[in-house]
């Protein structure tokens, strides 16, 4: 009897715990405290990998349940849904690691933003709604089955489908607006920003931007700027971000192409990156962070393969006596590159796109170089093909400059309307052809030399090579992709100008300089400089006349940036045998993967300028000698001619874009 009554007992008591347990797990779920979801959460995770298995798509919105209003027009963040317990979506993104991205976990295992991967058994291509001839969006997004067909698999378009903007792309002191507030399934082979990166974002958000004027008939678009007149520099998470993004077809996605390393990333936002640095990086960025692959393969990509093999292991020595090789970083291995080049580069130029924007940019003026090159290319047939399907490169045939002057709405403060012209532009070339999405643009490349080229392609044409005189490390400048072009002011059709200057023993000045005050160097300069000492001539705007004679009777030629860091007088410098003196930090010279800079020209910061005689003075004169007489040697690559020659400046343009190309494929 007393053994009955102690069982009953002890089974009451075992009842009431489990019962007390079951009741406050009841209210924990009811009051949503922090860890309420875990087991939820765990389970979720667990699903989506069988569900990845099975190629089903995955709908990440479980982690954000509300948009928050950034504070620019347009630009909503999502904001992290609290019932997701941190546990459960580290789990979560264990386990998509380890079963979604395993190629990717090795390479980017200290990146900040998670990286999308290819899913090689079921590729997707995003397509782009059929754009007609006069760039207006048609209603129709039909699948093109017919132009890839036999190719690649093509996604479904699902008009019901929800849509997810991804969070914009952050670049120094801009936020991209977001054109969409719907939600879209994000498909198993794409990993989405966590609730920590988009606390990043969201923290990284900066200043507006403000318009200033230069001359009389253009102006500039610059970043708010701190005292001293430096853009702030972006956080890494900003640059990571930034490099994570790609436009494709309809919208904004993760893609495959690594970001640029964490350690280069590092040098891009911490203070003034020497020309020694930039080198260094260049060559780090060939090496892995920028190699594409392709959604389907082309003989193209075999005969770059080869091209990339043999520049490798090229040759030590060479036998073009027109090449100088002190002026090159390896003269055996830019020789190998540019004789591939010649012997089986072949450029697509797009026929589409409306006059004058397209297809007609002017030959006169401080922004020429964009206008000479499509010029050359177009006369010269060697490198073209009317059959896109033999192409290594695909050109996009604008003029950043009258993009600017037909397009821009005067007084907008607003860079929309010639961002909407060249998608509009891109998504009609996109619904014609397959061959953005095979590379996402990567075998592309524009040529553009306005100031504000860099910001109209910031977004869609993010992975295309880009040609750019405003190439600034600030303004993302991506290294082993990007490539700087010279700038060079032209006043006529004929290029032919009265080259070179009196010998060193007849230059009497020190250095020179005269221009225009833009921006916040040149102010500087001047108040340091001017009327100070009778070797510096340093003075403000001049006749034409005067300023090419002094540039001929000047050692050094001080070639300060405007309000971008790029100047025509690196070019004019060259022309007339003056030394050129580089003060513009973070500026990406031409040609910089080919030629040496630091064996004939100088680079001063701009903090140094009230130091810059005393460093011009403790250059040895045989020192001095030898960048002068480089400066002859390397001349020959910055000169247009009227008809195109060996090593000039379209071909080694052309070079510049090809070399990137070649060196981004992926082995």
């Amino acid at each position: 009897m007393g053994s009955d009554f102690l069982c009953r007992a002890e089974t009451r008591r075992v009842l009431w715990v489990m019962g007390g347990v079951f009741a406050f797990s009841l209210l924990v779920q009811y009051f949503e405290l922090p860890y309420g979801n875990f087991i939820g959460s765990l389970f979720s995770g667990l699903n989506s990998n069988r569900m990845n298995n099975n190629n089903t798509q995955i709908n990440f919105t479980a982690g954000f349940d509300t948009k928050i209003k950034s504070g620019k027009p347009g630009v909503e963040l999502l904001k992290p849904n609290r019932t997701l317990a941190p546990e459960g979506a580290k789990e979560f993104g264990n386990i998509l690691k380890g079963h979604v991205v395993p190629m990717l976990e090795e390479k980017n295992k200290d990146d900040t933003v998670p990286l999308a991967a290819n899913v090689e058994s079921a590729p997707m291509i995003p397509l782009a709604p059929q754009i007609d001839d006069n760039l207006t969006a048609s209603s129709n997004l039909a699948t093109r089955s017919d132009e890839v067909a036999g190719i690649v698999p093509l996604a479904s378009y699902v008009p019901s489908a929800p849509m997810i903007p991804p969070a914009p792309q952050v670049y120094d002191n801009l936020t991209a607006p977001s054109s969409s507030t719907t939600t879209r399934n994000v498909s198993a082979s794409t990993v989405p920003l966590n609730s920590n990166d988009t606390i990043q974002l969201m923290n990284s958000l900066a200043p507006a931007v403000s318009l200033r004027h230069v001359d009389d008939n253009s102006t500039v678009l610059s970043s708010s700027r701190n005292a001293y007149g430096a853009t702030p520099a972006p956080t890494e998470a900003t640059g990571q971000l930034r490099n994570s993004l790609a436009s494709s077809g309809n919208g904004y996605t993760m893609t495959k192409k690594t970001p640029v390393a964490k350690k280069e990333s590092d040098k891009l936002v911490k203070g003034v990156v020497s020309i020694s640095e930039m080198t260094n990086m260049l060559l780090q960025s060939h090496q892995s962070n920028l190699l594409t692959n392709p959604m389907w393969s082309s003989a193209g990509d075999e005969e770059l393969l080869s091209a990339k093999s043999q520049i490798e292991i090229g040759a030590n020595s060479i036998s073009d006596l027109g090449l100088y090789a002190p002026v090159y970083h390896n003269v055996s291995r830019f020789k190998r590159s540019y004789e591939l080049m010649e012997q089986n580069l072949k450029v697509y130029i797009y026929k589409e796109g409306k006059r004058p924007v397209f297809h007609q940019p002017p030959l006169k003026g401080i922004y020429a170089s964009e206008g000479w090159f499509m010029k050359q290319l177009k006369a010269s047939q060697h490198f073209l093909t009317n059959d896109p399907n033999k192409a290594h490169l695909f050109y996009v045939p604008f003029s950043s400059q009258i993009l600017e002057q037909v397009v821009y709405v005067p007084g907008s403060h607003s860079f929309t309307n010639l961002k909407a012209y060249l998608k509009n532009y891109l998504d009609l070339i996109k619904g014609r052809y397959p061959f953005w999405n095979r590379t996402q643009g990567a075998d592309h490349f524009l040529v553009a030399c306005h100031d504000w080229a860099p910001e109209e392609t910031r977004y869609e044409m993010a992975n295309c090579i880009k040609s750019l005189c405003n190439a600034d490390l600030k303004e993302g400048f991506k290294f082993g992709k990007d490539a700087s072009l010279p700038e060079t002011y032209i006043v006529s059709a004929d290029t032919s100008r009265s080259l070179g200057g009196k010998r060193p023993s007849q230059r009497k000045f020190l250095a020179f300089f005269a221009g225009s005050m833009h921006g916040y160097v040149r102010p500087i300069l001047l108040k340091h400089w001017q009327n100070k000492d009778p070797i510096m001539k340093i003075f403000g705007k001049m006749h034409n006349s005067d300023y090419i004679r002094h540039m001929k009777s000047s050692k050094y030629c001080i070639c300060a940036r405007g309000h971008e860091v790029n100047s025509p007088r690196v070019v004019e410098a060259i022309s007339y045998e003056c030394v050129p003196v580089i003060i513009s930090d973070n500026f990406v010279p031409p040609f910089l993967e080919t030629l040496n800079w630091e064996s004939f020209a100088v680079f001063v910061q701009e903090e140094d300028i009230p130091n810059l005689k005393s460093i011009l003075e403790s250059i040895p004169l045989r020192r001095y000698l030898k960048l002068y007489n480089n400066v002859k040697k390397v001349q020959q690559h910055f000169l247009w001619h009227p008809e195109s020659e060996k090593y000039d400046t379209f071909h080694m343009i052309l070079h510049s874009i090809w070399y990137n190309r070649v060196f981004q494929i992926a082995s």
